[in-house]
């Protein structure tokens, strides 16, 4: 039992994964569709995060004198920065193309939207 709960990261992981997923495909609401795309984004920052842990080891920083050191590599912890960034502004333009959309069909509901739209 303590092995399965040793991977608590994963587990979490795939928890936050399954509701963003549910939310983009079970969901109509714009907005929640949007939300379930951010919870999608933060389940994959976990995995990246979790994944470039390693054990022991210190940060990439070289000193004289320390030979054999471990390092934790700095680049997915970049990676991740950078994807911060681009959730943050795509979430922002999916809001205001969200806004558009109920300006123009006095709704944010995917079904009222299809049906507006026409055949």
């Amino acid at each position: 039992m303590l092995e399965i709960l040793g991977y608590y990261n994963y587990w979490v992981f795939a928890l936050v994964l399954m509701i963003g997923f549910y939310a983009v495909v079970a969901r109509g609401n714009l907005i929640k569709k949007l939300l379930g795309l951010s919870m999608l984004q933060s389940a994959v920052f976990l995995m990246y995060i979790t994944l470039s842990k390693v054990e022991g080891a210190t940060a990439p920083i070289l000193q004289k004198g320390v030979e054999d050191q471990i390092y934790s590599n700095p680049l997915p912890q970049v990676l991740i920065l950078t994807a911060i960034v681009v959730g943050v502004s795509t979430t922002a333009l999916g809001l205001a193309i969200v806004v558009r959309i109920k300006e123009a069909y006095g709704t944010i509901e995917e079904q009222d939207i299809l049906k507006a739209s026409g055949p």
